[in-house]
């Protein structure tokens, strides 16, 4: 490991102040920098910690809900707000990782940790655009069962890891962010950037930039929702594709939906093409599958994942045809 100092900031303003400067991170629960570290993946010579944050867990002054970065994300799922207003979100915390680790592990840093590809980690015997831009991307013609079927590169095919995240891009959510230049919010599903030619650049966060809150909106749909997750296993395994949906039925129509997809790509997948197919149609496993295919129309698999199509065409239908049952 190479060597590093520790510092621990008071708040943001401290935490921004120093981290200033090159090779400098910023540190919540550690479950995934610090082993990117002992790997040397990550080879930061300062840590700032940054668990000093707000944990802060409370509706907002719009009706909303704020979370703040330094949550854990046990709090997050067991807040009666959160599983009451947001149940799609509790729910993907709770698949997400083991006890242990969701006791740790920090909302900000959830939605910052990156892939969990098995060549990303491999840097003494594979090649990794997103470790080292230039060198290669062996998962293309290796195993790549776990990889990105939407929004790929010929760059790069990791998936995004986090679940939170799914639902957090499918609720709308806002993120928060100082730097030295002063503060600024976008939608979370802007906040990651496309693999192109340089996947190791995975956020347009700037240098130095903290992540300080997450928002959500208000409103009665997000209380009708869900989250659902296939993996290999039933215990601590990223998904092979993963669905966070809400859904209201008006007058036998579709009024409102949102769809997120998640182990299908670099990011978390906001379906936009499905929801646009939805609204208006009537809530059965026809509209819903072919909602699926118009998002999947884009999808480019390999020939270790192809079968991540009928997988995530199968469990969008079957979540809809759950949260349409729940409203009859």
């Amino acid at each position: 490991m190479t060597p590093f100092s520790y510092e621990r900031a008071a708040d943001a303003a401290d935490a921004v102040r120093r981290a200033a400067g090159p090779a400098a991170k910023y540190l919540g629960g550690g479950t995934n920098l610090v082993d990117l570290m002992r790997e040397t993946i990550e080879r930061p010579r300062r840590l700032v910690d940054v668990t000093g944050l707000s944990t802060e867990i409370a509706k907002n002054a719009d009706g909303g809900l704020v979370i703040g970065a330094a949550a854990r994300n046990t709090a997050v799922a067991e807040h009666r707000l959160v599983r009451r207003r947001y149940p799609m979100l509790a729910r993907a915390i709770l698949a997400g990782a083991s006890a242990q680790i969701r006791n740790m592990a920090t909302v900000g840093g959830n939605i910052l940790q990156r892939t969990r590809c098995i060549y990303f980690y491999d840097d003494e015997g594979s090649r990794c655009n997103k470790r080292e831009p230039g060198e290669g991307c062996d998962a293309i013609g290796g195993f790549n069962r776990n990889h990105a079927i939407l929004g790929a590169s010929p760059s790069c095919i990791a998936t995004h890891p986090s679940d939170m995240a799914v639902a957090l891009v499918a609720l709308d959510a806002m993120v928060h962010l100082r730097s030295a230049g002063g503060e600024r919010s976008l939608a979370l599903a802007e906040l990651y950037r496309p693999p192109g030619d340089r996947p190791d650049i995975e956020t347009v966060l700037g240098p130095g930039e903290l992540v300080t809150r997450i928002t959500l909106p208000a409103g009665p749909l997000a209380a009708r929702s869900d989250y659902r997750k296939v993996r290999d296993r039933a215990s601590y395994a990223f998904a092979l594709v993963s669905v966070a949906a809400a859904l209201s039925v008006e007058d036998g129509r579709v009024a409102a939906v949102r769809l997120a997809f998640g182990g299908v790509a670099h990011k978390p997948w906001r379906a936009w093409k499905a929801e646009a197919a939805l609204r208006g149609s009537r809530p059965e496993a026809k509209a819903f599958a072919a909602a699926a295919e118009a998002e999947l129309a884009a999808a480019e698999p390999l020939k270790g994942n192809a079968f991540k199509l009928d997988l995530l065409r199968r469990t969008t239908v079957a979540v809809l045809e759950k949260l349409a049952g729940d409203r009859a």
